[in-house]
Order: C-alpha cells, then structure tokens, then sequence
C-alpha cells in the first residue's frame, strides 16, 4: 500500500563514524549493521518535506515541512537476497499532527520541535539551512555548488543515499517500510557548519559525537518519494 507521497529535497547530510558497540541495542531483530569500506556510519540529515500526500489526499497546513533525524545503516537478508535500509534514532518535525501520524503507523520515534529553514541561490552557489529549537536553537548549514551532478557507482554518496527500507525496533519485534525513489544528484559542498549538543538532542550514547569531525559532508537534491507500509512484522 501507498501510504505517502511527497518530494525530499535539499538533502543535507552530515557523516560519523561511530562504534558499532553502540548501535547494537538499537539494532531491529532480524538485521545487522551495514558498513561501507569497513566503517560504519551514522547521519544526521536535514530536509524539506514537500507536497506531501497521505493515501493521495493532501493534508491541509501539513503538505511543506522540514525534518532532521539521525540515523544509522543495516541489511537484512530475506529470500537469498540482501535488504538495505536505515535505522532511525529520533526523527524532529515542526508539527504534532506529522509526529501521532508517524509514531501511530510507522511506529517510528518521532519528536515535535519548532523548526525553519533556509534555502537560498546565488551566483553559483547554494545556501542550505535547517534550525530546530529545544530551549536553544540547533541547526545544519551546508554551502555548495549549485550545480548537480549525478551519483557515481560504488561511491560514498551511493552508499549513504541507496538503503531503500525502514526498519523499526519494538522489543522483540522489527516492522518495516518500503521507500521508493530515483537515484539522486549531488552537489559538491563547499562548507559546513553544525550547532547542535548531540547529547541532549538523542542522548548519552551519542555524546561521542560532539568531540568528532564529520567524516564526511554531502548535499543530496533528492527527488519524489513513495513510502510503502509493510504489513509484515518480526
């Protein structure tokens, strides 16, 4: 079933290494971390959600909106063949009514925060920001090339950007969601800058990444989405 349609777009996402013995308790039954040249990964991505529709109807007040989660990598195998998808940790969005939708069907974290957005173009050059405020205001800025280019096979980009399934943890449990898209262009990002106590945002397991440099920064146009629910749960 087509649960969701709407565009992702202005994809910025910002790249940890992390050790994998801390994603293990938030690993859904079923799958394993998946690692790209022996690393493994953790993002935290800002993006506009736009015209969306749920079961085909827009929902008034609710079709533009930002979100920035973070998230990690695994696989699951199912029928010889492997699975590639993402993990959610938290998921932020600026409105309660996305947060019971998405908490009640996907079964996913999601937390409403006050939120905005900046998406400017000028002279060759593309301005991309997302804020989001607890008692002070987090966000993610990228500068990068307004010209963009498509996804090279085998790349970091590739990896980060192709994991087409959603899986949830519930106990002993794992749901799971279908995200169809077309591969997705790049730009080649110019600068960053990250304010945000990741701490107090997804909490102590995550601390570590307040003392580390991204191991990588990426701004991903993205494009039209389809979110299938799944039915089966394990």
């Amino acid at each position: 079933m087509n649960f969701l349609k709407a565009e992702w777009r202005k994809l910025a996402i910002i790249n940890y290494e992390i050790d994998p013995q801390i994603l293990l308790k938030y690993l859904p039954k079923g799958t394993e971390l998946d690692f790209y040249q022996g690393k493994c990964y953790v993002s935290l991505v800002g993006f506009m959600f736009l015209n969306t529709k749920l079961l085909g109807i827009p929902v008034p007040f609710h079709r533009d909106f930002e979100e920035v989660n973070l998230r990690f990598y695994v696989k699951k195998k199912e029928n010889g063949a492997w699975k590639r998808g993402v993990v959610f940790i938290k998921e932020i969005v600026p409105k309660p009514a996305l947060s019971f939708i998405a908490n009640s069907v996907y079964k996913e974290n999601y937390h409403t925060l006050p939120m905005k957005n900046c998406i400017h173009e000028k002279e060759g050059e593309l301005l991309i920001k997302y804020s989001w405020k607890d008692k002070n205001w987090h966000s993610i800025q990228i500068k990068a090339d307004s010209t963009a280019q498509p996804m090279e096979d085998g790349s970091e980009f590739e990896f980060i950007t192709e994991h087409y399934w959603g899986f949830t943890k519930k106990e002993n449990r794992t749901s799971e969601y279908e995200v169809c898209h077309p591969k997705w262009d790049f730009y080649s990002v110019k600068e960053h800058q990250l304010e945000i106590d990741f701490e107090k945002i997804y909490g102590k397991d995550f601390e570590c990444l307040n003392h580390q440099k991204p191991i990588s920064v990426m701004l991903a146009e993205g494009s039209g989405v389809q979110v299938k629910v799944k039915s089966n749960v394990v």
